[in-house]
């Protein structure tokens, strides 16, 4: 029988029949998805991070070059937090070959929607990771192509603030206020003014899409609810932007939006996987994406003003995806990966471990230990 069809088939009647907690403790927990992270990263042929693990389709997928960009930051954090060199390699071996598939116009594309051209939320993920890059190791080789994108990311952009041109699926997305995020730490790192004046444009443009919390444009195609996943990357790069540009009313419409959201999670911490623009829950499963992408910024909110509300919000949504999160079978293409949905065959990615759940679960973990060891 193919791996992967058992693999589906059990894992299809444990989200039917099992019902539990957490088996482990935290530390376990973070572990295997690490050593899954690994594993994505290992099973690549070109030194990315493979797409993820699919239940339907075949097993491991080939590196996707999008979130590859993102996880060289969690690489490099892991690093650090472990003490192991080892793993700022895999960071850096990901960087180097993200720029031999950078585009001469700077920008990145998914081929899979179209071949050659650039699309800007990829670009500004890779971009994440090519900052970091450039930070721990100062080569100049990464600026030059750090810098080749932010000013693509810039030129891409309408003079109001949205970007209308090479976006995903040819729609205009309010989540792609984390390109802008992308583009402010990439001056930081470096003064680059007409490219800070165009992240900031566009923090202002995705504020006249927010109404009582909610925002227009968030989802990846028009007219439906979006997934928590693609809500939460609208907010953090509101936070984030407010951060480093020191704008309070950024960080603002990112909490008002954060406040919305804590009466979703509920005892448990299950989220609906899609709320419409109305706050109208439109899924019963759970996009487990979403989940570790609202702890992180509910943690980090927390961080600032001490509301426990945040606190209890984000510990639950984690309590909610560890349950779920298989660190008992033998499995290793799924022994600690975190699925797209729960069910596996909810809407957000059915069927699949997809790398960028791991990564945001190992960010989300890393902040819940921080917050945990903080003194009151």
């Amino acid at each position: 029988m193919n791996s992967s069809f058992l693999a589906a088939s059990q894992r299809i009647t444990a989200d039917v029949f099992v019902s539990r907690s957490a088996n482990g403790t935290n530390q376990q927990h973070l572990d295997a998805a690490i050593q899954w992270l690994t594993r994505a990263h290992d099973n690549s042929l070109d030194g990315g991070v493979a797409y993820g693990y699919c239940l339907r389709g075949g097993g491991w997928k080939p590196s996707y070059v999008e979130t590859s960009g993102y996880i060289i930051e969690t690489f490099y954090d892991l690093a650090e937090y472990r003490n192991e060199p080892a793993l700022a390699g895999r960071a850096k071996e990901i960087a180097d070959w993200l720029m031999t598939v950078q585009n001469d116009d700077g920008s990145f594309s998914n081929d899979h929607f179209e071949v050659g051209q650039g699309i800007v939320f990829d670009t500004g993920q890779v971009l994440f990771g090519l900052v970091r890059a450039y930070l721990e190791t100062g080569e100049p080789k990464l600026l030059e192509s750090a810098m080749r994108s932010g000013q693509w990311l810039a030129d891409s952009m309408d003079q109001d603030g949205a970007w209308r041109r090479n976006t995903h699926l040819k729609n205009i997305h309010t989540y792609n206020t984390r390109s802008a995020w992308a583009m402010l730490e990439l001056c930081a790192a470096h003064d680059a003014p007409e490219i800070q004046s165009a992240a900031r444009r566009n923090l202002d443009w995705a504020i006249t899409q927010q109404s009582e919390g909610w925002f227009e444009n968030c989802a990846f195609r028009p007219g439906l609810p979006p997934f928590t996943h693609t809500i939460a990357y609208a907010i953090r790069g509101l936070l984030e932007g407010g951060r480093l540009l020191s704008e309070q009313r950024f960080t603002d419409a990112a909490t008002a939006s954060a406040q919305q959201l804590l009466k979703y999670v509920d005892s448990k911490g299950h989220i609906p996987g899609r709320i419409d623009t109305d706050g109208n829950p439109r899924s019963r499963s759970c996009c487990l994406t979403g989940n570790c992408q609202l702890a992180i910024i509910w943690y980090k909110l927390f961080q600032q003003n001490k509301n426990l509300e945040f606190e209890s919000a984000a510990s639950r949504a984690m309590d909610f995806v560890m349950s779920v999160q298989d660190i008992r079978t033998s499995n290793p293409d799924t022994h600690g990966a975190i699925k797209g949905s729960h069910p596996v065959w909810g809407k957000y990615t059915p069927l699949a471990y997809p790398n960028w759940a791991t990564k945001f679960f190992i960010d989300a973990m890393l902040l819940r230990e921080q917050n945990q060891k903080a003194p009151a």
